[in-house]
């Protein structure tokens, strides 16, 4: 391949990649219209069985083979944490902004740092341990200007909470995606996701599960396949260029969420949460010039 080549593939994988982060960030905001209407768990639970009706059935004339007994296992312990990454996440999601949701989330990268080094004996240089001080310091900043804001109410502070215990078990969920993209495609590891999501979601379902309000089907059915489409859009990406050219490109989701938050919930965003975004997007780019495999951000192993 020529260089002329080489960069328009490249530039075609960042346009690809940016469409599959509008379409995600999409997907928070009706996910966000969802869970004021029927809660985060019913929300996580009718979503995870739409998408895992579709993408099975999509799986299951495409695969020629059942996982083998070790994969099954990686599945399923990563489908469980997704489960409670996810269930906390949109729990989280229904009681803050959308951009400060989202900023919050973006920490995840850097605390999968700490963990691969605990987890995977890997070692932590002087720029991976200054990247996440300065990602820690915009998180300070976005709590400071919130509370400043709004004082201390429950809600507040249990959604702040929520996100970032959300993060940091995402980061666990990093970890895990790395090992899992090397023993199964895509499509496999979408459809056993949500398959455990759903299956473990679904032993609270006598006590917490509700049936779905007839208005609330086709913005299910949008939720899913805007899902199922952004991380599409992105696997396609990733497997055409390398991650130096699209991880910056993965935070114009923070840019999203301001315009989505604005004109669907009139969600005003303030200078601290602009601010500490700045930060913790400038910690994990210096993060990922120091472990580029681990420093991805959350939409690349979305849930």
């Amino acid at each position: 391949m020529t260089p002329t080549q080489t960069t328009t593939s490249t530039l075609l994988a960042v346009l690809v990649c940016s469409m599959g982060i509008l379409l995600l960030s999409a997907m928070d905001a009706a996910v966000k219209g969802l869970v004021l209407v029927i809660g985060a768990y019913n929300t996580l639970l009718w979503r995870s069985l739409f998408a895992t009706t579709t993408a099975g059935a999509i799986w299951a004339t495409t695969s020629a083979s059942w996982p083998s007994a070790k994969v099954l296992r990686l599945h399923a312990l990563r489908g469980v944490v997704v489960a409670f990454v996810a269930l906390s996440f949109f729990w989280g999601l229904g009681r803050l902004p959308l951009a400060e949701t989202i900023a919050l989330s973006f920490i995840a990268p850097l605390v999968a740092l700490f963990l691969a080094a605990v987890l995977l004996g890997e070692k932590i240089g002087r720029s991976a341990v200054s990247a996440s001080i300065v990602g820690m310091v915009g998180v300070l900043v976005i709590m400071i200007g919130k509370f400043n804001h709004t004082g201390y109410a429950p809600d507040v502070v249990l959604g702040m909470a929520a996100v970032i215990g959300s993060a940091i078990l995402y980061a666990y969920n990093l970890i895990l995606a790395r090992r899992q993209a090397l023993m199964a495609k895509p499509l496999e590891i979408v459809f056993f996701q949500n398959l455990v999501v759903g299956i473990t979601l679904g032993l609270a379902a006598p006590w917490l599960g509700m049936s779905l309000p007839q208005d609330q089907w086709l913005p299910l059915a949008g939720v899913t396949m805007l899902a199922l489409g952004g991380h599409f859009l992105m696997s396609w990406s990733y497997a055409r260029a390398e991650a130096q050219y699209l991880i910056p490109t993965e935070y114009s989701a923070f840019v999203w969420a301001i315009i989505l938050g604005w004109v669907f919930f009139d969600e005003a965003v303030g200078w601290s949460t602009l601010a500490g975004a700045f930060l913790i997007i400038i910690g994990c780019l210096l993060a990922s010039r120091a472990k580029p495999k681990l420093a991805e951000p959350i939409e690349v192993a979305a849930v």
